[in-house]
Order: C-alpha cells, then sequence, then structure tokens
C-alpha cells in the first residue's frame, strides 16, 4: 500500500495550510458518504482525501466552495442553539419545582408514617387500659 506524502499533494496545493484545509474538507465529505474517486485501500477518511488531491481527481475549486460555504453554515447553526438554551433552563426549572415538590411529598410521608407510629403505640396501651 503506497502512503501518500506532502509533497505529492504540494505540486497541487502549493499553500500547505490550504493543503489541510483542503484535504480535511473532502474527508468529511468522504465521512458524510460522497463517493470516492480513488480506491480506498484500507486507507482512512483523511489518507483518502489527500491521495485524492495527490491524483488530481477532485476539484480544488469545489472544495474551496464547500469551506466558504460550510463555515456560513456553522454561523447559522449557532442562533437556534440560544432557542435550545432556553428550552433546557426552562426543562431544569421545571425539573427543579417538580423535585421539590417530590420531596414535599415524601417530607409529608415521612412525617405522616413517624405520626401514626407514636400514635399506634399510644392507642395500643390505650386499649390495654380500657380493658
Amino acid at each position: 500500500m503506497a502512503r501518500v506524502t506532502v509533497e505529492d499533494c504540494v505540486e497541487k496545493v502549493s499553500n500547505r495550510f490550504e493543503l489541510v484545509l483542503l484535504a480535511a474538507q473532502r474527508a468529511r465529505d468522504i465521512h458524510s458518504g460522497a463517493t470516492l474517486t480513488i480506491e480506498r485501500d484500507n486507507d482512512r477518511d483523511p489518507v483518502v482525501a489527500l491521495r485524492e488531491i495527490a491524483a488530481g481527481t477532485v476539484s480544488l475549486d469545489e472544495l474551496r466552495h464547500a469551506i466558504e460555504h460550510g463555515q456560513s453554515a456553522v454561523t447559522e447553526v449557532d442562533e437556534p442553539e440560544e432557542e435550545n438554551m432556553v428550552m433546557l433552563a426552562a426543562e431544569q426549572a421545571w425539573a427543579d419545582v417538580t423535585n421539590r415538590q417530590a420531596a414535599a411529598v415524601e417530607e409529608g410521608l415521612a412525617e405522616d408514617a413517624e405520626a401514626a407510629e407514636g400514635d399506634g403505640g399510644d392507642a395500643d396501651s390505650g386499649l390495654a387500659d380500657q380493658e
């Protein structure tokens, strides 16, 4: 199994930092189910992405566009997250209320049980005295 080297890829993409961005985007695409342009040869997605770039079988312009488009999509995802945080806070507040109510009920049951034990003992001795 031949391994790809950075030198193989630098012939296609001269800037190593851009190469990393493009290979990472292609690896994400592969992981999401994109069709491979070369055989996998038991390599992981990042290695396959680098091999595809070195072989020139993927469009670098499409990868660049996907990187630019993907960054704006991430920004849009952040906005609904605030709504989720509000919902999570409301759910937590509701859970706190129900937990306090459950604790109060349990405390009341414990007091009732203690009172019943105390009354039960007195009631039995009172019955014995009456007979």
